[in-house]
C-alpha cells in the first residue's frame, strides 16, 4: 500500500494476492488452489508471505535502522494494535450476547498475547502473522548489523545458518519440546529462513531464473509428486509448530517447491492481471484481508443464522456451534461448493472496509484543508 505505480513490482504483487487467497481459502476449508491437493496450503502459504517480505528487504535499511524500525512500527504494529482493541470490544459485546469466544480485554490480551499466540480475541486470529513478521524484521535487521561489523554478512552463510536453526526447531517440535511459551520463539525461528529465502532469491537467484515454463513446471511438479508419494503428509502448522510428519528437512523443501510453483504462475499472469485495478487493489491490501477475513466469515454465518430463525431455510443450522466454535462452517444443503461463498466474503468484505476507510480519511483531510483556509 502506498507504493507508487511506476515502482510497483507486479509479479510479487500478484504473488501476494495469490498468497492471501490461499490463506482465506485454507481457513474456509476450500481447496481451490491446492492443484488437486498436490500443493497443500499449509505446506508453504505462510512461509510464502515471509519469502515476499524478505524479497523487499534492502541494505539501505541498515544505514538508518531507527527510521526502519519506526516505519515498521507504523506500517505493521500500529494498525494491528488499533484493530486488536476494536476486536477486543467486539468480542466483549458478543460475549454479552451469548457467544463463548474471545478473551477478556486487559493488558495481556491487548499488548502481550499478540506476540505470544495472536489468538486473544479469536475473531482476528489470522493476524497473528503481523507481530511475528515484525519480530522477524527486527531480528533480521539486528543480525545483519552485527554480521556486518564482524564482516560475515554473506547471503549464503545467513541462509545456511537460519536453515540450521529452523530445522533444529522442527526436530525439537517433532520430539515434543516446542510447547507452551516456547511456541512463540519456535514460530519465529522456523519462519525466519523463509524470509531469508526471499532475500537470497533476489540477490543470487533471480537473474538466473530464466528456464522455459515447460521444463520449469515439469521439474517442480515432478518433485512435488515425489514428495507427496514418499512423505507422510506435507501440511504443518507454523503458528503452533506442530504437524511436522517428516523430520526437519521436508518442511523447507515444500516451501521451496510451493514458492517456485506459484512464483512462476505469478510471473506468467502478472502482465494480464496487472491490468485490472480490482486485482491490483487486492494485491496492495493483503493486510486488510489478513486482518478481517475471519470476521467476514462470521458475518456470513450471522446471515445464515437469521435465515434459520426467521425463515424455513437452513433449519439445521447449529446455533450453539456458531456461538462457540470459530471453525464451524455451515454449508447450505451440505454443498462443499458453498465454501466459495465464505472465500468470496473473506476477500470482498475486508476490501470494502479498507476502501471505505480510505474514502473516510480522504474526506476528513479535505475538510481539514478546507477548514484551514
Amino acid at each position: 500500500m502506498g507504493t507508487k505505480e511506476k515502482d510497483y513490482h507486479m509479479t510479487f504483487g500478484v504473488l501476494s494476492g495469490i498468497a492471501i487467497v490461499m490463506i482465506v481459502a485454507g481457513h474456509a476449508g476450500c481447496d481451490v488452489l491446492t492443484v488437486g491437493g498436490l500443493f497443500p496450503y499449509y505446506s508453504f502459504h505462510v512461509p510464502l508471505f515471509m519469502f515476499i517480505s524478505g524479497y523487499f528487504y534492502r541494505d539501505e535499511n541498515e544505514e538508518k535502522p531507527l527510521s526502519y524500525c519506526k516505519r515498521k512500527v507504523c506500517r505493521l504494529l500500529l494498525p494491528y494494535f488499533i484493530w486488536n482493541i476494536v476486536y477486543g470490544i467486539i468480542a466483549w459485546m458478543l460475549r454479552l450476547g451469548g457467544f463463548a469466544m474471545g478473551g477478556e480485554i486487559g493488558i495481556r490480551t491487548l499488548f502481550i498475547e499478540p506476540f505470544v499466540s495472536g489468538y486473544q480475541f479469536i475473531y482476528n486470529y489470522a493476524a497473528w502473522f503481523v507481530p511475528a513478521l515484525f519480530l522477524i524484521e527486527m531480528m533480521n535487521l539486528l543480525m545483519r548489523l552485527l554480521l556486518k561489523k564482524l564482516h560475515l554478512c554473506h547471503e549464503g552463510l545467513i541462509l545456511a545458518g537460519t536453515l540450521c536453526v529452523g530445522m533444529a526447531v522442527v526436530w525439537l517440535a517433532v520430539r515434543g519440546h516446542v510447547w507452551g511459551l516456547y511456541k512463540m520463539p519456535g514460530r519465529i525461528l522456523f519462519l525466519y529462513p523463509c524470509f531469508q529465502m526471499g532475500q537470497f532469491y533476489r540477490r543470487k537467484l533471480e537473474r538466473h531464473d530464466t528456464l522455459n515454463n515447460l521444463p520449469y513446471f515439469a521439474i517442480v511438479v515432478t518433485a512435488q509428486f515425489l514428495l507427496t508419494m514418499c512423505c507422510n503428509g506435507l501440511a504443518y502448522s507454523c503458528v503452533w509448530c506442530t504437524g511436522f510428519a517428516n523430520g526437519p528437512v521436508i518442511p523447507y523443501v515444500t516451501v521451496v517447491s510451493g514458492v517456485a510453483f506459484w512464483l512462476r504462475i505469478a510471473k506468467i499472469t502478472a502482465p494480464l492481471l496487472g491490468k485490472y485495478r480490482y486485482i491490483r487493489y487486492l494485491c496492495r491490501n493483503t493486510y486488510a484481508v489478513m486482518m478481517h477475513h475471519v470476521m467476514a466469515f462470521m458475518l456470513v454465518k450471522a446471515v445464515i443464522a437469521l435465515f434459520s430463525v426467521y425463515t424455513p431455510w437452513c433449519a439445521d443450522f447449529d446455533m450453539s456451534l456458531y456461538r462457540s466454535n470459530i471453525d464451524f462452517y455451515y454449508l447450505v444443503r451440505g454443498m462443499e461448493q458453498f465454501r466459495f461463498v465464505y472465500v468470496a466474503a473473506g476477500i470482498l468484505l475486508p476490501l470494502l472496509l479498507q476502501y471505505g476507510l480510505e474514502q473516510a480519511r480522504k474526506f476528513c483531510r479535505n475538510r481539514l484543508k478546507f477548514g484551514g483556509k
